[in-house]
């Protein structure tokens, strides 16, 4: 289905979701952009022809909203779900997935914002004892610079039974931690982009320590009630997703095998480095309302925008990604994958104009490529150019050891 309406409309979307590994490169400036105001409209057909692709490729269903300047685009394609084969639609509910760091990092930096942090302190200096290293920074950590190893790798080594010794389970963010430093780190502390879920459960940490109050209540009270998410949650340990929701359905690592459905879990594995549950119109309002300045102050937005450059299309600032697409326009959010779920959710600079593009289904090395062709349709319009090959998957927690 695609449909284009004013106001409350529907919306056209696109996710982004190519997390490449490779060794980080200097801190780049921010390129020369367009505003929204400036870019093509949006390609409408490129968009289901980028999800209906996603379908052949395994996904049960597929939505995608965008949101530009009071006009909203929807698409959607598939079901929700698989047993009643009810359509799937672009207000329904998911996990997001690690699109959670960026709202971790937005509190910390509110924190920073109120005197109640300095982002270049050790960690431990907010959490003593926690690190073996001093130097290890609470920016390195949201940059993913710190060199601690992501404990998720060994997780999920296996895509369904590591999937189902955890998808009950519920863990400290200590003992979270503690199965990162059974490793040795990637990387000495500031020296080299290393994605990591471990840096995202530290931020959870400092969240807890610097407010007296539980990661749920600082999201609540910090993000979604003021910006009136009415459809993004924290609910962990529980295990169910409130309301309408597309259920999730995770690919096992062998060929053939039936999906699993994964809709229920605790998603303890990953709490503030991915357990948000929300919609695509509230990830498009969090984005365009970071962007406008609704959030943060402009300094703490400016460190946030400062980037490390993965490759020659993704670089990483603080919990927010950039990603510089085919026809020069640079769009900015996060990528998410959880069991069950696929979720690119980015907007132009000034927020004007912001996508969500969700795939039900995760450890797919297809869809996640096909996803990211979303976001050339939703931000450059008709010249959009079609994307080819794979990409190297940057593990986000349920991608399989092969690279799916």
């Amino acid at each position: 289905m695609v449909s284009a309406t004013v106001g409350r409309g529907a919306v056209l979307g696109a996710v982004v979701l190519s997390l490449l590994a490779v060794p980080a490169r200097a801190a780049t400036s921010e390129p020369d952009t367009p505003t929204a105001a400036a870019l093509p409209a949006p390609d409408t057909t490129g968009l289901a022809s980028v999800l209906r692709t996603a379908l052949n490729q395994g996904a049960p269903g597929a939505l995608a909203r965008i949101d530009d300047h009071g006009k909203t685009y929807r698409v959607t394609k598939g079901v929700s779900d698989r047993s009643t084969q009810r359509a799937i639609a672009t207000g329904d509910r998911f996990r997001i997935g690690s699109v959670t760091k960026t709202f971790s990092a937005v509190v910390l930096l509110q924190l920073a914002d109120e005197h109640r942090l300095v982002l270049d302190a050790p960690v431990n200096r907010y959490l003593p004892g926690l690190l073996p290293d001093d130097r290890i920074t609470v920016r390195q950590v949201l940059g993913h610079r710190s060199g601690l190893y992501d404990y998720a790798n060994d997780m999920f080594a296996k895509s369904v039974s590591g999937f189902e010794a955890v998808r009950k389970k519920v863990f400290t963010y200590r003992q979270l931690v503690e199965l990162s430093l059974k490793k040795p780190r990637t990387n000495a502390p500031g020296a080299a982009y290393s994605y990591s879920n471990t840096n995202f459960v530290i931020a959870g940490l400092l969240i807890e320590k610097l407010t007296g109050h539980s990661v749920k209540a600082a999201y609540e009270n910090r993000v979604f009630k003021p910006l009136k998410l009415r459809d993004t949650f924290y609910v962990h340990p529980d295990t169910a997703i409130p309301g309408r929701y597309a259920r999730g359905y995770l690919t096992p690592d062998a060929a053939g095998a039936q999906l699993v459905d994964a809709t229920a879990q605790t998603v303890s594995w990953a709490q503030s480095a991915g357990a948000i549950i929300s919609s695509a119109r509230d990830l498009n309002s969090f984005y365009s309302a970071l962007f406008g300045g609704k959030l943060l102050s402009p300094a703490r937005l400016a460190e946030m925008e400062h980037f490390t450059q993965v490759n020659s299309t993704t670089a990483y600032g603080l919990g927010l990604r950039r990603r510089d697409l085919s026809c020069g326009v640079s769009v900015y959010g996060h990528t998410g994958a959880v069991q069950g779920y696929y979720t690119y959710a980015f907007a132009t600079k000034d927020g004007k104009r912001s996508l969500t593009a969700v795939t039900n289904t995760s450890n797919n090395g297809k869809v996640l490529n096909t996803l990211a062709g979303a976001l050339e349709s939703a931000f450059c319009g008709k010249s959009a150019k079609t994307l080819r090959g794979s990409a190297v998957v940057e593990r986000n927690g349920d991608v399989a050891s092969a690279g799916g």
